[in-house]
């Protein structure tokens, strides 16, 4: 039974559906250069960004705000208390104030001492370059961006109420604030174009998607396919990256993986954008997650499909 509903969820993952496509009518594109240097900044120091060293957690809070002011007037911290110490939430607006809203999260901690890099320098560094791409397109949206930079999301504190996320998602729920979309970025920086470099959950997944880990997924739950499958395409339409996308129950290892889950709880439609974790790199929590296991070209096409994808949901 549980082959033949994997089958079909594939098979709905990869369905076409004549949604209308963004593509960019524009010239921008993510910086490389400025990537790295915020992956330096998160990942290239050997004071680790973890739930007990609260300081380096800080500097990182710090860096992503001064980052976003660069970009944006509308920069806050979201503060919160867990155990007797002060944890940060960094967000970054753009568009109408009080419109309905967009959130583009990534979480900014690591599980212990480790630097990271992929999990998740990577998508932190991909949502400040997002938010420079965003510079001066406040007064085009019709929707409000929130870029918003989560702590708290490892261990010990994945799937409680500490999490960043979990405490963001609540604020919206308990605000009555609506939410078109939630997007997670994930893990974007690893790929392999070597055979079998590709691992799933379930092993019959490897007849529908590829055995190569040189894609980006666009991940689900069921009954929110249509949204997974429109962000699939226009990153596709606006990256050089092949773009997959899967819509699945919770229960399947690695679809909740992530701070999208806080914001289901509420009933809002969220995805998470992923280069598939530990199923495809083994540096996944361990000390081998550095800089130069990335590709930082792939990662700068990503986040430009990323980008294409913000710009259809918010028009």
């Amino acid at each position: 039974m549980k082959k033949l509903i994997s089958i079909v969820l594939i098979m709905n993952g990869i369905s076409l559906m004549a949604d209308p496509i963004y593509i960019s009518g524009d010239t921008v594109t993510a910086d490389k250069s400025r990537i790295m240097a915020h992956l330096q900044f998160l990942a290239g120091s050997t004071q680790a960004r973890y739930d007990e060293n609260v300081k380096r957690l800080d500097e990182c809070a710090a860096y992503i705000l001064t980052e976003f002011k660069k970009f944006s007037e509308d920069v806050e911290e979201q503060k919160y208390m867990v155990a007797g110490k002060e944890y940060k939430n960094v967000i970054c607006s753009f568009g109408p104030r009080d419109g309905t809203r967009v959130i583009v999260g990534a979480h900014y901690d690591v599980c212990e001492v480790q630097p990271g890099a992929d999990d998740n320098a990577s998508g932190v560094a991909g949502l400040l370059e997002i938010a420079r791409m965003l510079k001066n397109k406040s007064s085009t949206l019709k929707y409000r961006i929130d870029l918003v930079a989560y702590t708290l999301e490892e261990p010990p504190n994945f799937r409680t109420e500490n999490m960043g996320s979990a405490v963001h998602a609540k604020m919206l729920h308990d605000q009555h604030i609506e939410v078109k979309a939630m997007i997670c970025l994930e893990m974007i920086g690893y790929f392999s174009d070597l055979p079998h470099s590709q691992e799933y959950p379930v092993g019959i997944m490897k007849l529908f998607y590829p055995t190569k880990a040189n894609y980006i997924a666009v991940i689900g739950k069921v009954g929110q396919g249509r949204t997974t499958r429109k962000i699939k395409r226009s990153m596709g339409r606006n990256s050089e990256v092949r773009t997959i996308s899967l819509n699945a129950p919770a229960f399947i290892p690695g679809i909740d993986f992530s701070d999208h889950l806080n914001y289901w709880k509420y009933g809002y439609v969220a995805v998470m954008i992923t280069d598939t974790s530990f199923y495809r790199n083994a540096n996944y929590h361990e000390k081998t997650d550095t800089i130069s296991t990335l590709n930082i070209d792939k990662m700068a096409e990503v986040i430009r499909g990323v980008f294409g994808a913000i710009m259809q949901i918010a028009d």
